[in-house]
């Protein structure tokens, strides 16, 4: 019979597993198995939603948007079905300053807030478009605001971008951070603009001024907030204002609101001027004097010109010249009672 060897008391401390222990690492083995987020099932209507983007065919593969290769699952309940890398949108027109892992939706939003919101803000605020989005976040497994324990982030799901600035066609850097509030009035107003266009487009928009944790950035996604009377119900902070207009682009004096038709009519003229002449007319007293005189149903005669002799009311009307004799040349000669008709000179003696 074997003999039986005593335990080393130093193997005893370092391998002996006490019940404690055992407790211990069944825990952390559970942990493990169900992610640092807790277990549980990604909702459906996120894998759908993915899916009905591709079908309804609202984003098209480029050279710039492609497929990641695989689903992403997990930890935990994080990832995505069709995951998508992105370099830039709008057909590489805006670039992102680096590659974004997103879902189908949230390049699809993005690229219609593009065009319908930030690059008409743009040309009209500074005449030239954003050809460049820096992105401080895409797809990221965590807890909201990075917050231990919270409630796991858009983040978490590939939909939610975090817009850090922006670059113009002439190499202009806007950033969030400095320009919110330290930009000029009209840098200002475009970030406004942007902010107040992206509640329209986006289920969740939080932006500076909406807490702590977006000071230098406008955070937006597609999360399900519930419905209302109205819609999907929506979050945006902080509350949109009213920004001034884009400054003009030229010299011209702004147009009047209203151009009233002045009516001289209805204004009294300067006393002692007379402001319906230009200059002096005719002196029309005469002709007055005349009217005044014209028998009941006769229509009034011209007035007389100075030094004339008196004038007949009922004057017959001049008699027509009789025509002459024709000519052998085919002209008329005229006849001796007109007054064109020049006698012979007299013969002398």
């Amino acid at each position: 019979m074997a003999r039986a060897h005593p335990i080393s008391p130093k193997l005893t401390r370092s391998t002996a597993i006490r019940p404690a222990g055992v407790a211990a690492l069944a825990l952390l083995g559970a942990l493990a198995g169900c992610g640092k987020f807790g277990g549980g099932e990604r909702p459906a209507w996120r894998g759908q939603a993915e899916e009905a983007c591709f079908a309804r065919g609202q984003v098209e593969l480029s050279n710039y948007i492609q497929p990641a290769g695989h689903e992403i699952d997990g930890p935990s309940i994080c990832g995505m079905t069709r995951p998508l890398r992105v370099t830039a949108l709008l057909g590489g027109k805006v670039m992102f300053n680096a590659t974004q892992t997103l879902d189908c939706p949230m390049v699809a939003e993005l690229e219609a807030w593009l065009t319908q919101v930030a690059q008409p803000a743009a040309e009209a605020r500074f005449g030239q478009p954003i050809t460049q989005i820096d992105s401080m976040g895409s797809y990221n497994c965590r807890g909201m605001n990075n917050a231990p324990g919270a409630k796991l982030s858009e983040h978490s799901f590939g939909n939610a971008l975090d817009l850090g600035g922006f670059v113009l066609a002439d190499g202009r850097k806007i950033t969030v951070v400095h320009d919110w509030t330290r930009g000029d009035p009209q840098t200002q107003a475009f970030l406004r603009d942007l902010h107040a266009g992206a509640c329209g487009h986006f289920s969740t928009v939080l932006g500076p001024g909406s807490n702590a944790f977006h000071y230098n950035h406008i955070h937006v996604d597609l999360a399900l907030h519930g419905m209302t009377s109205s819609g999907p119900r929506r979050v945006c902070k902080p509350v949109p204002q009213r920004t001034e207009p884009p400054s003009r682009k030229d010299s011209l004096p702004e147009a009047p609101d209203v151009e009233d038709e002045l009516d001289v009519a209805q204004n009294a003229p300067p006393r002692g001027v007379n402001t319906y002449a230009i200059h002096s007319g005719p002196d029309l007293s005469a002709a007055a004097a005349t009217i005044a005189r014209a028998p009941d149903g006769e229509p009034p005669l011209p007035p007389r010109r100075p030094g004339a002799g008196p004038m007949a009311l009922h004057a017959p009307p001049a008699r027509p010249p009789a025509p002459g004799p024709m000519r052998e040349d085919g002209s008329i000669a005229p006849s001796p009672d007109s007054d064109d008709f020049d006698p012979p000179p007299r013969a002398r003696r």
